[in-house]
């Protein structure tokens, strides 16, 4: 999981390397979100599939799959479709592993008593894994020989070892092979429809990757001119800013979440009012210091709002649909990897600052949203409450 989250997430501080090189802003951005194509089928369909069939044969491919994403961005270099090719193979990878990777890791620890556990690790490898992966990248980026294809090459040698080392995971799916209900009936979601995930968990989630991809896709780029000689490294710092802030709020997560009204998701639609906020003044005056802390604020708005979304989530499916309905707020989430595309676009006609001001009056809109579903719907079962709370307390204790 780590290793495929480090693939994931590679690209992404590149994003300003690509630019120097010539290629389009439009095109470099969408080449940030082609890897969502790749995410959401792999995670609406892994999770049944490995229900069906088994963790193993679902999650073996990812590590394999993800290696073949880095050699073929290795290769593409300056080609548009060849890197689009690489990055929704890793999307594919990453979307396996969130999807049928946090239940077979949940389902190991739950082997040996502490299933809790089992959220806790899987969690800090993607973050862990996300992070890592943009910090090096960056590194290598800027300063080491062949700027262009050495990060992949050692994501690739990265995923082939830990590929390897899967092998040896014994399989925990007792209802593999088991399956006779249609496959059609395993991926539909009622709970989609709950009142609740629709007033209070759609307006917040495509702002969860959103806000990710404005602090370090967007604002590196338009900062990258007075970054001096580094822009890359620039643009990687950025990244771990704002991702290690959504790691930090996720440790005091569990005492703003509560089952009893929307307040951490309130909460964190009011830190991504105020990131975008400050994203608009960084816009304007193009000031480094500005731009840094208009990402942290994001960061911190991106990783309490994915604890609220994902806590919210589990009070209203309850254990049948856990799973389709994660699925769900993952794929409706990622749509935000598509906000520095769209903004790229936009480019022609409005300026960067004006974009940010148009996202802060939506921000402040789905604020409004939220706060007005704060108590309402709520689940009312005592089990789904207390499922809500323990998945909470895992997630906010690494993110």
């Amino acid at each position: 999981m780590f290793a495929v989250a480090w693939g994931g997430n590679e690209f992404t501080p590149l994003l300003v390397m690509y630019r120097q090189g010539g290629l389009g802003g439009v095109t470099v951005d969408a080449l940030l979100g082609a890897y969502v194509l790749g995410i959401i089928p792999a995670l609406l369909l892994g999770g049944p599939l490995s229900d069906r069939f088994g963790r193993r044969p679902l999650l073996l491919p990812a590590a394999p799959v993800a290696a073949l994403g880095s050699v073929i961005l290795a290769l593409g270099a300056s080609t548009p479709w060849v890197l689009g090719v690489g990055r929704v193979l890793s999307g594919v990878a990453l979307g396996l592993v969130m999807a049928v990777g946090t239940t077979w890791v949940t389902e190991l620890a739950s082997r040996a008593g502490d299933s809790a556990a089992g959220a806790r690790r899987a969690s800090l490898a993607l973050t862990a894994g996300f992070l890592v992966g943009a910090g090096v990248a960056a590194a290598l980026a800027q300063w080491a020989p062949w700027p262009a294809h050495l990060t992949y090459v050692v994501h690739a040698l990265l995923a082939a070892v830990s590929g390897l080392w899967v092998l040896r995971v014994p399989e925990t799916s007792s209802t593999a092979g088991a399956r006779v209900s249609r496959l059609r009936d395993d991926l539909r979601v009622p709970a989609a429809a709950h009142r609740r995930f629709l007033r209070v968990v759609v307006p917040t989630a495509p702002w969860v990757f959103g806000c990710v991809g404005a602090a370090y896709a967007v604002l590196p780029g338009l900062l990258a001119s007075h970054a001096g000689s580094v822009p890359v490294a620039f643009a990687g710092l950025m990244t771990v800013l704002t991702l290690g802030c959504g790691i930090g709020i996720q440790v005091v997560a569990r005492r703003i979440d509560t089952h009893r009204s929307a307040r951490a998701s309130v909460i964190a639609m009011s830190l991504i009012v105020v990131g975008v906020g400050l994203g608009a003044v960084a816009a304007h005056t193009l000031a480094l210091v500005v731009g840094m802390v208009a990402a942290a604020v994001l960061g911190m708005g991106y990783g309490l709002a994915l604890v609220a979304g994902l806590s919210e989530v589990t009070r209203i499916a309850g254990p049948r649909h856990l799973a389709g309905l994660t699925a769900v707020y993952y794929s409706i989430a990622y749509l935000g990897f598509f906000v520095p595309m769209l903004l790229a676009w936009l480019a022609r006609t409005w300026s960067y600052a004006q974009m940010f001001g148009v996202g802060l009056v939506l921000a402040a809109a789905s604020l409004a949203i939220v706060a007005a579903a704060w108590k309402a719907h709520l689940p009312t079962s005592t089990a789904e409450r207390a499922a809500g709370d323990a998945v909470a307390r895992s997630a906010a204790s690494v993110g």
